[in-house]
């Protein structure tokens, strides 16, 4: 799993749209009360929290020990986990796996959904969301150009991501086993919060401790303007900064 030093009280207050988003795929679970239902990757549990509104038993995953920290403070009748993505188990099964934003730092995807397989019941269902193919390609590229031209460094090897085509990861799935019921891989530009600053909380958050590991604070503040310089004509509008997300949505099922 690509690492990732996340900061929870930053994510939830700057970097709130995650969850916001996430309630669509929830719809897409489609829980029943009293069902058994993991979170896989749950952040700081908003989600986690959502599902369970819906009488079901949730346990949340994630990789953040601080991130599993600050779910618990928040929502203390939940149970969550530290945990890999791509190397976990339970000793009861789930009646569904469910995940939003969070498979696209994970590499090891084969790995994944050989778990998600081994911890769902017999007509289990899995439901995810995350960045698909050309997800935030402009910012991808903006940082790539500044750290390529500017620094010397390699940026296919420093990017943390994982954005595959819709066939390649509905093909994964299927030679897993699973039956995909419905796949999607969909534009969603996603409005940034507080106007110029939007982008910098962007970076902050989601590249300053993957991609822009190796440099140092002041380093990264410098190197957030000039992305910003590069990126802004594409993705700055009416004082807004909107990030050009591509979205996998996909739901399947681990046949009986």
């Amino acid at each position: 799993m690509t690492s990732n030093v996340w900061q929870p009280d930053f994510y939830d207050t700057k970097l709130g749209f995650v969850a916001q988003y996430g309630k669509e795929v929830v719809k897409l679970l489609a829980s029943e009360p009293g069902e058994r239902i993991l979170d896989l990757g749950c952040g700081t549990g908003e989600l986690s929290n959502e599902i369970a509104g819906r009488g079901v038993k949730v346990i949340g995953l994630d990789y953040s020990s601080e991130m599993i920290a600050k779910a618990k403070a928040k929502y203390p009748a939940l149970d969550f986990v530290v945990g890999h993505a791509q190397n976990f188990t339970f000793d009861e099964p789930f009646d569904a796996v469910f995940s939003n934003a969070a498979l696209h730092w994970v590499p090891e995807a084969e790995e994944t959904a050989a778990c998600i397989w081994n911890a769902l019941k017999p007509g289990g269902r899995f439901v995810a969301e995350f960045g698909g193919k050309g997800n935030v390609g402009e910012i991808v590229k903006a940082i790539s150009e500044v750290i390529t031209d500017d620094f010397g460094r390699d940026a296919d090897k420093l990017n943390p991501w994982y954005f595959p085509t819709i066939g390649e990861y509905a093909s994964l799935l299927e030679r897993q086993g699973f039956r995909v019921l419905f796949a999607s891989h969909f534009d969603r530009p996603t409005p940034l919060a507080d106007g110029e600053h939007g982008i910098f909380h962007w970076l902050a958050g989601f590249a300053g401790n993957s991609f822009l590991a190796s440099f140092g604070e002041d380093e990264k503040q410098h190197i957030y303007e000039k992305i910003a310089e590069r990126a802004k004509q594409s993705l700055f509008q009416e004082g807004v900064w909107i990030a050009d997300y591509k979205r996998i949505r996909i739901a399947a099922v681990k046949p009986a």
